[in-house]
């Protein structure tokens, strides 16, 4: 009887893939675990709520980054959940999402645009045109004198960090608001928010309103920001990046491991990375899961066998399946999850891991 020889290519061909079928299960989770035995976007959608699940049951810190209008697209009340459960630990956010939160906190919304709506009569109304969606000019300013207000009441006599200045604005805001944003949500839980671009949003506007109203002389100390951004990466056992909206908004977070050589530390690089964007990754890179070079440009720098996904898919359609589904499968992975501890004493930001 002759021995069948094994072919070169079985090593490789150990997973085949699972048709999606139509079942009577119509949750999220059960949905997704169907698509993690398919290709393409919907194998790295599903991929992505997994790898979110591990890191939330390791000894892991979770960062966000996030960019652009995640806010007016409806976005806030899913991220402000993600905050107050804690499936999140350090958030990165640009000025632009900080500002359209503020805005929705102070009780103010966007509002659904229209193709057959003119820039150049929404332009004579005061109206600004994002995407599909629409705000309100004159409640922005609105938001700009609260902002400014609220700068002149801080202490003059000394620089705040970006993060300090944040944790206090949401301090502020918790006291008037009728349902929680990111800012709120985050000052309530007790997590830093980082914002790289702040002097290049409207949150600055607003602080420029209340020197040029009141003579406020609020300063910023960005070398305090890349300290504590460097603490935590120093003292975090592994860290585990979303990156929701763009791959330029995980930038910042490269520099803590930049920031490590004032300490002679070595950069451990993500043991978990998933980037959303609706750009192919092609636009990032010809092999989204080549070299290891090309996979930083979208993943930051990763640990040796880090659990990636790249989901090729608009934030706003992606987040809410994902965030739906931990909704539905986190809570045995938080039951015995060792996240860390903030503190804020007085102008620094201290971090304890148990």
């Amino acid at each position: 009887m002759t021995a069948q020889r094994k072919s070169k290519s079985s090593k490789f061909l150990t997973a085949p893939t699972r048709p999606v079928s139509v079942d009577r299960d119509r949750s999220i989770t059960g949905l997704l675990e169907k698509m993690e035995g398919a290709g393409f976007g919907a194998r790295q959608l599903a991929e992505a709520h997994r790898i979110w699940l591990d890191a939330l049951g390791d000894n892991t810190t979770i960062y966000i980054a996030a960019t652009g209008n995640l806010i007016p697209a409806g976005m806030r009340r899913l991220l402000a959940y993600v905050i107050k459960n804690r499936f999140v630990d350090v958030l990165v956010v640009s000025g632009e999402m900080l500002f359209h939160d503020l805005h929705e906190t102070l009780g103010r919304n966007h509002y659904q645009a229209h193709a057959a709506m003119d820039d150049e009569e929404l332009d004579t109304a005061n109206i600004v045109r994002m995407g599909d969606t629409l705000g309100n000019s004159d409640e922005y300013r609105e938001a700009d004198e609260w902002i400014g207000g609220f700068a002149n009441q801080l202490e003059p006599s000394r620089p705040y960090s970006v993060r300090e200045f944040l944790h206090f604005l949401g301090k502020e805001l918790a006291e008037i608001a009728t349902e929680d944003g990111l800012i709120t949500s985050a000052y309530k839980a007790r997590i830093p928010i980082f914002c790289p671009d702040l002097g290049n949003s409207e949150i600055c506007v607003g602080i420029a309103q209340g020197r040029f109203e009141k003579k406020n002389t609020v300063l910023f100390d960005l070398a305090q920001d890349s300290l504590e951004m460097m603490q935590i990466a120093q003292k975090s056992r592994s860290t585990c990046l979303i990156s929701l909206g763009g791959v330029d908004g995980h930038s910042y977070i490269k520099l803590s491991d930049t920031s490590l050589n004032i300490i002679r530390a070595q950069p451990r690089g993500h043991k978990y990375a998933v980037t959303i964007c609706s750009e192919p990754p092609c636009v990032v890179s010809p092999r989204p899961h080549g070299s290891l070079s090309e996979m930083t440009q979208f993943f930051g720098k990763t640990m040796k066998n880090a659990l990636t996904a790249y989901v090729q898919c608009d934030a706003t359609i992606a987040l809410p399946i994902i965030v739906t589904s931990l909704s539905q499968t986190a809570a045995k992975y938080m039951k015995g999850r060792k996240r860390p501890t903030f503190t804020f004493v007085g102008r620094e930001l201290q971090m304890e891991v148990s």
